[in-house]
């Protein structure tokens, strides 16, 4: 028996509607497919305005550029996430400041983020890890007398709420994926949300190449031109198209996924309540999503070898992000600054993923949950 990690759901219309995109003589990009899809969005989550980008650090670039952070500016990221979280705010010359996970979970630490906060902070960056909401009253208090962006990266978290309110809707601006990996998926993709009106019209132009040529289709200018910076961050209409198909599935997607999570929950609980692992923790204002499935061990060593025990058995189990203030990157461009993150390190050391996707049939999660189990049989 091999199981992957992870395994693309198809739900049968991608092609059809793949097809109906090329037979309508426009893929290039915001047809009906994109359309379809930014609507969908801003129906069923509420956002302001949505504008489909090709992946989510797409978005992220486009979220850095509209908060026109510069060097003089410092921005606030945690250190536990993937490096796309950071890198658009270098991309603009700002000086990034990391922020320490919490102990309870590998979600950001408000304490750790009210405590890098300075007279140069304009953005701060929070991620949803693991589609489970960061505690944004905590975070909004602690900005309150400030005039700081909040721009939620929400890759993980389709689907997701902080007390009752959708994840992508409590920033001024966020970003979701779309990548193989994620629950809603289009290969690659991503989504931009614009939830501060400031930032609508400006984010339309920066998305298409810096041009008001959106404006221009629908008839509110005569001719378009090059009016910003700006960059070719729409998707094209194939691409749209596969999400689409997979966004009217949405409810069944997000329904498997959550019984997936649930019998690995409580396959593994006893392990949890003998002090061998710990299980994700879910805040009681943060909803499940069933994105991933992670357990952390106590050292990188044991980690190491569950690892392989798993591959011995033909499961497929990955470790996941690596601390970015510890980067090659990081310590090339800030020689000197050192900061101690020892929750993030910890994550770093100890968290294991184990495989998670919609095709997972019962026999083959039990395999993982009694491999998982047998590594700490004592």
């Amino acid at each position: 028996m091999q199981i992957p990690f992870n395994k693309p759901f198809l739900t049968g219309k991608e092609t059809k509607y793949i097809e109906e995109a090329v037979a309508s003589g426009m893929i290039s990009g915001n047809g009906t497919f994109t359309k379809k899809c930014q609507a969908f969005f801003e129906s069923t989550f509420g956002f302001r305005k949505t504008l489909l980008t090709t992946s989510c650090t797409d978005a992220l670039e486009m979220a850095a550029i509209l908060s026109e952070v510069g060097p003089d500016d410092e921005v606030i990221v945690p250190s536990y996430t993937f490096v796309s979280s950071a890198n658009p705010f270098i991309l603009r010359g700002a000086t990034v400041v990391f922020a320490d996970s919490k102990s309870s979970e590998p979600n950001v630490s408000v304490d750790s983020i009210r405590a890098c906060i300075t007279d140069r902070t304009k953005v701060i960056v929070v991620v949803h890890y693991a589609g489970v909401a960061v505690d944004m009253d905590a975070l909004n208090e602690a900005v309150a007398d400030k005039k700081i962006l909040i721009i939620e990266d929400a890759a993980q978290a389709i689907d997701s709420t902080y007390k009752g309110k959708p994840l992508g809707s409590l920033g001024h601006l966020a970003a979701f994926s779309f990548h193989e990996t994620k629950n809603i998926i289009s290969g690659e993709g991503g989504l931009l949300v614009i939830n501060d009106e400031r930032f609508v019209n400006r984010a339309e132009i920066i998305w298409e190449k810096g041009t008001d040529r959106a404006a221009f289709w629908r008839g509110e200018v005569d001719k378009y031109g090059w009016v910003d910076i700006g960059s070719s961050f729409l998707p094209s209409e194939v691409t749209a198209a596969f999400l689409y198909a997979q966004l009217e599935n949405i409810e069944e997607i997000q329904s498997r996924r959550k019984v997936l999570w649930e019998r690995y929950h409580q396959g593994l609980k006893e392990l949890e309540e003998k002090g061998r692992i710990k299980l994700p923790y879910l805040p009681e204002y943060a909803s499940n999503n069933g994105h991933m499935f992670y357990i952390v061990v106590h050292d990188l060593d044991t980690r190491t070898a569950l690892i392989s025990h798993l591959k011995s058995e033909g499961i497929y189990a990955v470790f996941h992000y690596l601390s970015l203030h510890k980067s090659t990157f990081i310590q090339n461009i800030y020689p000197d600054y050192h900061p101690d993150l020892p929750q993030a390190d910890r994550y770093t050391d100890c968290l294991i993923r184990l495989p998670l996707y919609y095709e997972l049939d019962r026999e083959s999660q039990e395999h993982v949950i009694h491999s998982v189990e047998s590594f700490f049989k004592d």
